[in-house]
């Protein structure tokens, strides 16, 4: 039997039973801990030393975030270089989040990379799958991304779409849920 968070990251269903979930309310309990200080920080240097402590990587000095951030795993996000996360956002990250270089992320925009079955009986459990957010995307305020979905490089997510499936490259998507709106030349 692989990691639990191998699992969690393989679009599986874990369930909340399973003998080594307690291993992801430990991260889970650690990360509460630290989001309430991550958000008191009035500073980007500052942001970016508490959040490269919550996902466990550096954040490039090129990379600016806004608080309040918040998370509730944090190990699976990675951030690259000139990437813009602006005010109230939310990463839930079990699934795996990846923001390539030069992303923007608009204020109040979540990323939801955890699902639960449609199955009463196994609801309580857990399918994660990863969100990737490629080179030079920008996804609007208040837009949601849902578990699995890959932003192209160059697209864009207008501001309160959901978005549930794939966008191609050089796109713009807007509405619930996000359809293709246009193709950027």
């Amino acid at each position: 039997m692989s990691d639990i968070f191998e699992r969690l990251r393989s679009s599986t269903l874990v369930n909340l039973d399973d003998p080594d979930f307690h291993k992801v309310d430990e991260w889970v309990n650690r990360t509460l801990s630290l989001v309430p200080n991550l958000n008191s920080c009035g500073d980007i240097h500052q942001i970016r030393e508490k959040l490269s402590d919550i996902i466990g990587k550096t954040i490039d000095p090129t990379t600016a975030i806004f608080v309040p951030f918040y998370t509730n795993f944090g190990r699976f996000i990675s951030i690259g270089k000139h990437v813009f996360i602006n005010h109230a956002c939310t990463f839930l990250d079990l699934g795996g989040i990846t923001l390539e270089d030069h992303v923007l992320i608009g204020p109040k925009v979540n990323l939801i990379t955890e699902n639960h079955p449609l199955d009463p009986l196994s609801r309580r459990g857990l399918i994660c799958s990863p969100i990737i957010i490629k080179r030079n995307a920008w996804i609007g305020a208040s837009a949601t991304v849902l578990p699995g979905v890959t932003v192209g490089e160059n697209s864009v997510v207008a501001a309160g779409a959901v978005v549930s499936k794939d966008v191609p490259d050089n796109s713009v998507v807007g509405g619930v849920p996000a359809k293709l709106i246009k193709t950027i030349d």
